[in-house]
């Protein structure tokens, strides 16, 4: 998609927080790992993931990121939480602001070889999740641990 409603906000409010809704998607493969991506602005690990768009459910925005950042599809989505308060602020490296209410949903038979599609990653690889993730992104870590992935 060319639009992209947060891009076309921060003509207007610049780096100022902002409250973003959007979908955080779990991909775990046979051996219970999870998929994470190299991100292009922090270098660390991260999960698959992005904001809404305008019109779009929450189960199309994890559906679009998806595909977008992994090149995957899923059948389904599963429901697992709906995190929102002062916690889930995030700045971007680039200075951008957010206050994140997020949807995390586990994907459901899940097609598809992990290849990067956009230009938000670098590497994916699965990480078993027993043990701590070297690099991993610490928002979303903190996302993993509220959402019962990570202890």
């Amino acid at each position: 998609m060319s639009y992209s409603y947060i891009k076309e906000l921060r003509k207007y409010v610049g780096t100022s927080p902002l409250i973003m809704v959007g979908a955080c998607v779990i991909v775990l493969n046979e051996e219970g790992h999870i998929l994470l991506q190299k991100r292009t602005d922090s270098g660390d690990w991260g999960t698959i993931g992005g904001a809404m768009e305008l019109g779009e459910s929450l189960e199309e925005a994890a559906a679009r990121e998806l595909f977008e950042e992994a090149g995957l599809h899923a059948e389904s989505f599963r429901f697992i939480a709906l995190l929102s308060g002062k916690d889930m602020y995030y700045r971007y490296p680039h200075g951008d602001e957010i206050y994140n209410v997020m949807a995390v949903f586990e994907a459901q038979q899940v097609t598809g070889v992990p290849t990067i599609q956009d230009d938000e990653g670098l590497e994916l690889k699965y990480f078993p999740l027993d043990r701590p993730i070297p690099g991993m992104n610490p928002f979303n870590e903190m996302v993993l641990r509220k959402a019962g992935y990570i202890r």
